[in-house]
């Protein structure tokens, strides 16, 4: 497979992106096209595949949410020793104290070989406020300032930036939502800051990326920045990533697996159906996360979060948001539902459960939000931060695609 490539990342989240990245994790067989990745299909089990595991280990990740700590812990915990891997606490507070004192062992590790991250996207959604750089929320996302400054949430890309150039990785991966391309100059502005990093660092044009074309059986849309180390670059990687169109052999961004219809080459968008087969029904599972769901009321048609979702297409993009907004599994036929098998067996009514919506992120199954101490009732992990962690999550299988991307060019790529 080739040397490991050891990969910090920076706001973690519950793990998304370094589940994707690392690989080694179940996905319905669906979501792999046979016609461009027939390598991925290694280890069919009737209607999943494990997908093979990648170069790429995570040796240092972060967050400042004591939950999705737990819940990537609990999951990673199983693949390997990650004793103090995952550090709680705000970038911000690491970075001072890393150029405060250069001596100090132990805050980045040595080597590393990829940065990725998924700064904070709340400032820059359609969905919000869209205060972008100026939020006035602090780096812990909490109380608020009485002026934007760089450690204000909406620009903790910077302390991003701090720490490449801190770890000086060869290639660093950037993630957010595809609403900071219409805000203003916002875009043009972090990748020039990413590559001024040194000075030392190329960055490709940023691109959306639709996960629903890779695969995932969700409509969410995320624009991602990647940036190289110019020094470690062969002569002909820099002159082809610097070229006003870059060759398809040095593109680090993966190539299209679906389309709305299938095609000589494409295949069919994933469906719900496909992702959520096979669940039981929350009343009849013994899983704390197929058990529980939001019980908010239905708010009228016209409110966010109030649609039955459509079981033959990709699901919608699961949202980081309240209970009320999560969508529906099944409507009632008096508020507009439409699956009439469902309504004949007379199934409640219910939005998503938390498993649901991560089957519709990509997260296999054994991947727990919903936790519970053994001998307490209260959970440690319960459903409204369950939601929230899903939500703000990069789908494991979109993550997959840039990283086998990565790694397919990366001897390519490097001296």
């Amino acid at each position: 497979m080739g040397q490991v490539l050891r990969t910090l990342s920076l706001f973690s989240g519950c793990g998304g992106m370094d589940l994707g990245f690392e690989g080694d994790f179940d996905v319905i067989t669906e979501a792999i096209n046979p016609k461009i990745h027939g390598d991925w299909l290694s280890y069919v089990q009737g209607d999943t595949v494990r997908l093979p595991a990648t170069r790429f280990l995570t040796v240092f990740a972060n967050d400042i949410v004591p939950e999705s700590r737990r819940a990537w812990e609990g999951y990673f915990s199983k693949r390997r020793n990650i004793d103090c891997v995952y550090k709680l606490g705000s970038i911000v507070d690491f970075v001072r104290k890393a150029q405060e004192n250069p001596t100090v062992k132990g805050v980045f590790p040595k080597g590393i070989d990829l940065v990725t991250g998924g700064f904070p996207c709340n400032d820059f959604s359609l969905a919000g406020r869209r205060l972008g750089f100026s939020s006035h929320k602090t780096h812990l996302g909490t109380s608020r300032l009485n002026e934007p400054t760089i450690e204000s949430r909406g620009q903790l890309y910077i302390w991003m930036k701090e720490v490449i150039g801190l770890t000086r990785p060869k290639v660093f991966v950037a993630e957010n939502v595809k609403g900071l391309v219409s805000l203003g100059d916002a875009k043009k502005v972090i990748e020039r800051d990413f590559q001024g990093v040194d000075g030392g660092y190329l960055v490709v044009p940023a691109r959306i990326l639709k996960a629903v074309e890779y695969g995932v059986p969700q409509t969410r849309e995320r624009i991602f920045f990647i940036g190289f180390r110019k020094d470690t670059l062969t002569k002909e990687a820099l002159k082809a990533l610097t070229s006003a169109k870059i060759p398809p052999e040095y593109d680090p961004y993966p190539v299209q697996t679906h389309a709305p219809m299938e095609t000589e080459c494409l295949l069919k968008y994933t469906s719900a159906g496909q992702a959520l087969r096979g669940l039981p029904e929350p009343e009849e599972s013994n899983e704390l996360s197929q058990r529980f769901y939001s019980k908010a009321k239905y708010m009228g048609k016209h409110c966010q979060g109030q649609r039955e979702i459509a079981l033959e297409l990709p699901g919608p993009t699961i949202r980081a948001e309240h209970h009320g907004n999560i969508e529906y599994r099944r409507l009632s036929k008096e508020n507009g539902g439409l699956i009439q098998e469902e309504i004949e067996k007379r199934l409640p009514e219910r939005r998503l459960t938390v498993r649901e919506c991560a089957r519709l992120q990509t997260f296999p199954d054994d991947y727990e939000f919903v936790v519970k101490h053994e001998g307490e009732r209260k959970f440690y992990i319960n459903t409204t931060m369950a939601y929230k962690m899903i939500g703000n999550a990069v789908p494991p299988l979109l993550a997959y695609h840039l990283a086998k991307r990565l790694e397919e060019i990366w001897d390519r790529l490097f001296k």
